[in-house]
């Protein structure tokens, strides 16, 4: 379906067309936000004030909430007490939703780079001129290198759907998400036990085993919300983490376990629940596969093997696997989200779901459950067919059992440096930012300069934008209207929620959909987006009137009623119709069929291995030039312990370099026992590179400079824990 040349403008035609309009700087001198805006009293000289139900975008989350606008300003963020999902609450980075809105450092207008890719000169673009443009340029790129020579990455967003339609009407399938240098290691495992990536009804549960995650910093709701109020209740809560977090401070116990031994530690836990008897024998009897295979794998896998791996005694595992079997089925291995961590990341959580399967708590209350999601309707269309594309994606065979749909960035992106399979020359961003998420910053750097051609549209000028050829500005979430947006959370909690314009978008901002509609529109391809987001919505309702009513009288639709006993007597989504502990599709293509342990690597001397982590106040990067949360947080700092640092010469406060094969980074050290000796972290979103983020330009250091791009064997995942640093005071 080739696209002829309609005569858009090129881009010398706006170098030389935007002459004295010129933009030095994407966000200089910036306009105060609320300048144009006027006081208007009632009749009796009051300010009227009107509520509106939105919901956040501060995080993946989507909690629910009521914004208080006046005259057209929105002055106020409050928590939706009819969102079950978020237990009618509102932390600090959903407070701070305004600021996003109200931010001077906000794009404001279409920018084209002028000069080398990340100088920082712009030129200011009419809407018209960087469309034309920028469907000349995917034109050109799809016409010498076929379609699937662009690529596209949407972050977690409720318009994302309408990149993946754009990309996929354009003609590539080469489509990446955020979540491959996320959890994408978590979804398989579990995925490839059960079928399904199931949920924990913490909110029920006696017995937690969280090994990672960070529940109470890294927040997740209603887990974070439900694990609070279940130690409450009485549930017991042990965290492995190489670091003493907020979650392991409110834990009953917390080991500081060795990175990259948390398969030795649960294989031990199945080991005991298998030797004394404690696994549930009926369930596994009846609801597993591969029992035999497993009881025979684990038996070399002791506790007293697994304290000299993890350096947790033996006594405190084998207590550890009776108390939650005496707890079972309410007990579980939190699935976690934080597995961008090793190489084995799918078979590490793969042992999480098993020790999961043999405590039967399988849709059970306290367990594991699938709650029931709601099935919107859609505007359904055929994709056309493009004859010259390639076979399969770019990063098609670098993983044993990639997500075709998620892809891998890792694996794409040397794909793109190496020009194989086949060139990628052009790539659309909106709403990630992988200049910051992505690990060793210094190849995404390498990626972008073997582009022709790459568009950035997002809210303020990121890292990633600062590297792009053409950044468009996108509103925040509290301008615009999406559609609606299906959620299973846990226990009597899933259900959908919206979002409307609570107020008009400011400056020149629009939204990713326009900008796809008009894309598509310029490129032949109209009939693919002939619909509004109300016609859009109205699809999605179409077969679900008491949604249409709820979201109209309370701002979301919760699914209430039991969320556990749901799946009885039905088939699990697999190859056996049971879940796996052996895994046949595994053996089938080569793969360990179950997890077999492989002890870390060492860390080198007078080296740390650097690891990853969240706080409640930083999404990955995009709320670190926020003005609120920025009160909390202006610079990141190295966490070491204090032994390494008084060999070092290092005290608190003192400058240090954290150098690795992949780059180095300067900032400040924290000398705390909060750490161990062996590991060192610092938070993310910092050292940016981009001047138009005014708060945070030239502050701290930028962690994925530092760290080396690994990836899990299985999935693609990017493993991050996998790099070793040296620190040095400056």
């Amino acid at each position: 379906m080739p696209v002829k040349n309609r005569g858009v403008i090129s881009r010398r035609g706006f170098i030389k067309l935007s002459g004295t309009a010129a933009a030095a700087m994407a966000t200089g001198s910036p306009s105060r936000i609320l300048h144009a805006l006027t006081t208007q009293k009632d009749e009796k000289g009051k300010t009227p004030v009107r509520e509106a139900f939105s919901a956040c975008d501060m995080c993946f989350n989507k909690c629910g909430l009521i914004a208080q606008v006046e005259n057209g300003i929105v002055k106020k963020l409050d928590p939706n007490p009819k969102s079950i999902k978020s237990r009618g609450m509102l932390c600090a980075r959903g407070n701070a939703g305004i600021k996003q809105l109200y931010d001077p450092d906000r794009l404001k207008y279409p920018l084209l780079r002028k000069g080398a890719r990340g100088e920082g000169r712009w030129h200011r673009l009419t809407w018209k001129q960087a469309l034309d443009y920028a469907a000349e340029q995917m034109e050109r790129i799809g016409d010498k290198y076929t379609r699937c020579g662009f690529l596209f990455m949407a972050g977690t967003d409720m318009q994302s759907t309408f990149v993946h339609r754009f990309a996929e009407v354009y003609g590539s399938f080469n489509i990446i998400s955020h979540e491959s240098n996320c959890l994408l290691s978590r979804n398989r495992a579990f995925l490839d036990t059960f079928g399904v990536v199931p949920i924990p009804d913490l909110l029920n549960c006696k017995y937690v085993i969280m090994p990672g995650a960070n529940r109470f910093e890294a927040l997740v709701t209603p887990d974070s919300i439900d694990l609070m109020t279940a130690i409450q209740n009485g549930c017991k809560l042990v965290v492995l983490d190489p670091r003493f977090t907020k979650t392991a401070a409110l834990a009953h116990e917390w080991f500081a376990i060795k990175p990259g031994t948390d398969m030795a530690f649960f294989l031990a836990i199945a080991h005991v629940l298998i030797a004394e008897g404690r696994y549930d024998k009926q369930f596994v009897a009846t609801k597993t596969s591969g029992f035999e295979q497993f009881v025979s794998h684990v038996q070399s896998y002791t506790p007293e093997w697994a304290a000299k791996e993890t350096e947790i005694p033996a006594g405190g595992i084998r207590r550890i696997a009776r108390e939650i079997s005496d707890a079972a089925p309410a007990a579980i291995v939190y699935p976690g989200r934080r597995s961008s961590d090793y190489e084995n990341s799918t078979q590490i959580r793969r042992i999480f779901a098993i020790v999961n399967a043999l405590l039967g708590n399988w849709d059970r209350q306290g367990g594991l459950i699938v709650p029931p999601k709601v099935q919107s309707g859609s505007i359904p269309y055929d994709a056309p067919w493009y004859d010259e594309n390639p076979e399969d994606r770019v990063d098609a065979g670098r993983a044993e059992m990639m997500f075709y749909e998620e892809g891998s960035f890792k694996h794409t992106r040397d794909a793109v440096i190496e020009g194989k399979p086949y060139p990628i020359k052009g790539w659309m961003t909106y709403k990630t930012n992988p200049m910051q998420t992505g690990a060793n910053r210094n190849k995404t750097i390498e990626m972008i300069k073997k582009l022709d051609f790459m568009i950035t549209i997002d809210i303020a000028m990121s890292d990633t934008a600062w590297m792009a050829d053409l950044v468009l500005p996108a509103p925040s979430y509290l301008e615009r209207d999406d559609p609606l947006s299906a959620f299973q959370a846990s226990s009597a909690c899933s259900g959908v929620i919206t979002r409307n314009a609570l107020v008009p978008a400011l400056f020149e901002s629009k939204p990713i959909f326009w900008i796809v509609k008009e894309l598509a529109k310029r490129l032949n391809l109209g009939e693919y987006f002939d619909f509004t987001i109300a016609e859009f919505r109205k699809a999605q309702l179409e077969k679900l009137p008491e949604v249409a009513k709820a979201l109209e009288k309370d701002g979301v639709y919760n699914i209430v009623g039991p969320s556990h006993g749901l799946h009885e007597g039905k088939p699990f989504k697999t190859r056996s119709k049971k879940i796996e502990l052996y895994n046949s599709r595994y053996a089938d293509a080569g793969i360990d069929p179950m997890p077999v342990y492989t002890p870390p690597k060492k860390v080198p001397k007078n080296h740390f291995r650097m690891v990853v982590g969240r706080n409640a106040y930083i999404t990955q990067s995009a709320s670190t030039n926020n003005a609120l949360l920025w009160e909390l947080e202006h610079e990141n700092t190295l966490w070491i312990h204090p032994r390494p640092a008084q060999m070092l010469g290092i005290r608190q406060g003192d400058l240090v370099e954290v150098e690795s094969p992949a780059g180095k980074g300067r900032l400040k050290a924290n000398v705390t026992g909060k750490t161990r000796s062996d590991t060192v972290y610092m938070d993310t979103g910092f050292g940016v590179i981009s001047k138009g983020l005014s708060k945070i330009y030239g502050k701290g250091a930028c962690i994925v400079e530092v760290l080396e791009d690994y990836a899990d064997r299985i999935s693609g995942n990017m493993a991050m824990h996998e790099t070793f640093v040296s620190v040095r005071k400056v």
